[in-house]
């Protein structure tokens, strides 16, 4: 494994996104013989994390290349959702933006990491493209 390239592309996922890296996270694993990053981002406003997306390749670098050749292009390939939810046991309603192909790949990112019952969705709404 490169270390520099892999801390590069890092560095260029979390400028592209216009985040630091206390809203970033970059989680890898091995899963069935391929290595998996998912790319979790932190809201500092509720301190909740989401998965932005995952993806899986032989190794870091190849996932982070696929990671940033996304970043690239998901604004014009996914549509934007709002979801309006609130943790278990908190009175105040939270909103977050989501891009996904459809309402359940939105859902799944909010609930990503959770127990299904942490969390209850008030709304989810596709946001009219321009």
């Amino acid at each position: 494994m490169d270390e520099f390239e892999v801390a590069r592309l890092e560095r260029e996922i979390q400028q592209y996104l216009g985040l630091d890296t206390a809203q970033l996270r970059f989680d890898f694993r091995e899963l069935e013989g391929q290595t998996r990053l998912d790319l979790v981002t932190l809201n500092p406003r509720h301190h909740q994390s989401f998965l932005f997306r995952f993806e899986t390749g032989r190794d870091e670098v190849e996932c982070l290349q696929k990671m940033l050749d996304y970043v690239k292009r998901f604004r014009d390939t996914e549509s934007s959702y709002t979801l309006q939810w609130r943790t278990r046991g908190d009175k105040e309603l939270q909103t977050s933006y989501f891009r996904a192909h459809n309402a359940y790949e939105a859902l799944d990112k909010l609930y990503f990491g959770r127990d299904l019952n942490a969390i209850t969705v008030f709304s989810v709404v596709l946001n009219p493209s321009s």
